[in-house]
């Protein structure tokens, strides 16, 4: 490049940069005022049907009947969009939101129509709070419908209760202490590693780098990547943590060791010292204490309760599976747990 066309592209730069500026304002603008209108076309098509319908008890018993009707003459004057089953989630859509400032306009049709396939108020309630939290994109809240995000988080908790269902169905997950961030069991579905054949701790690291963003996902909220084999050095002793991250809404490092095996109490031990290390070494005066989670294929029962306990650092263990939970098994788990703890109320209420 000529010597003139250098400085041309130089001073044009600044110029190119606030044009694009203006134009991806202007692109976000007009996308979300499009959606924005097709929530509220798509509302009021759907208040429409209810109301033909409960007007007289006879056009309820032809609503198949109706909607395809419906749905055939609006795609013929209007094109794509009006398939019986669009209608069907527009009708849906205005039955649960009969309120119409309840629907977020920060979600997308699209977004609605995988939340209205959840007939559980509570949870798709969670689903629609962390997606808008989270700015999760359709595939995103696919993914963690199908991975039983909700669930995992209330066995999470160990001691689930209704209260606990309930603030989830109101706020989403909301971050406020290292085991907010924890779930139980971690999925990685997306690495692709096989079930069968065994693997060692490189293998699961190396495959969790190539895969981060999804990796991040599954983290949850705040979670942001330091690097793997962060050095630790004691007494010219060279260790390595295995990954690190850092979780700027509880402003804390996390630390996370892998294991291709169950939970050994040496792990503990280890991961113990490093979070000293840490703590003293590496934090910032605003920093709260590191966190430790040992990612592995087993933690077992008392074992993890003596191994962890006592202990002045946060230090966490959870099993993680390479395929999705079976869903029922994990909402039957819930179940019982709910059930047990109304079981206890009703006794402590005697």
């Amino acid at each position: 490049m000529a010597d003139n066309e250098m400085v041309v592209a130089s001073k044009m730069s600044p110029i190119l940069q606030e044009i694009k500026t203006i134009l991806d304002t202007a692109r976000n603008n007009v996308a979300r005022q499009v959606n924005n209108e097709l929530l509220n076309t798509y509302w009021h098509i759907g208040r429409i049907i209810c109301e033909y319908e409960q007007s007289d008890s006879a056009r309820a018993d032809y609503g198949k009947q109706t909607l395809r009707a419906l749905s055939k003459e609006l795609t013929k004057e209007f094109g794509k969009g009006f398939s019986v089953s669009n209608i069907q989630f527009m009708r849906r859509f205005y039955q649960t939101y009969q309120i119409q400032q309840t629907a977020s306009v920060k979600l997308s049709w699209s977004h609605y129509c995988e939340l209205l396939s959840i007939s559980d108020t509570d949870k798709r309630n969670f689903y629609e709070k962390e997606a808008v939290n989270s700015n999760w994109s359709v595939r995103e809240l696919k993914r963690q419908i199908e991975s039983s995000l909700f669930e995992r988080l209330l066995l999470s908790r160990g001691d689930a209760n209704k209260e606990q269902v309930l603030a989830l169905a109101l706020k989403g997950n909301e971050i406020s202490t290292p085991a907010d961030i924890i779930r139980d069991p971690y999925v990685f579905e997306f690495l692709g590693l096989p079930e069968d054949k065994p693997f060692m701790e490189s293998d699961l690291e190396r495959a969790l780098v190539q895969q981060i963003e999804k990796f991040l996902l599954e983290l949850g909220r705040g979670f942001m990547f330091v690097g793997t084999q962060q050095r630790v050095t004691f007494a010219n002793h060279h260790y390595y943590v295995d990954m690190v991250f850092y979780n700027k809404i509880l402003r804390s490092y996390v630390l996370i060791e892998l294991k291709t095996t169950k939970l050994m109490p040496e792990a503990v031990g280890q991961l113990n010292m490093y979070l000293n290390y840490y703590a003293n070494e590496v934090n910032d005066e605003d920093d709260n204490p590191p966190i430790g989670i040992i990612l592995c294929t087993d933690k077992g029962n008392f074992d993890v309760q003596y191994a962890l306990g006592g202990l002045s650092n946060q230090i966490f263990a959870s099993k993680y599976v390479l395929y999705m939970p079976d869903k029922e098994q994990l909402i039957r788990q819930v179940e019982a747990v709910l059930e047990k703890w109304h079981e206890d109320e009703n006794s402590t209420g005697e």
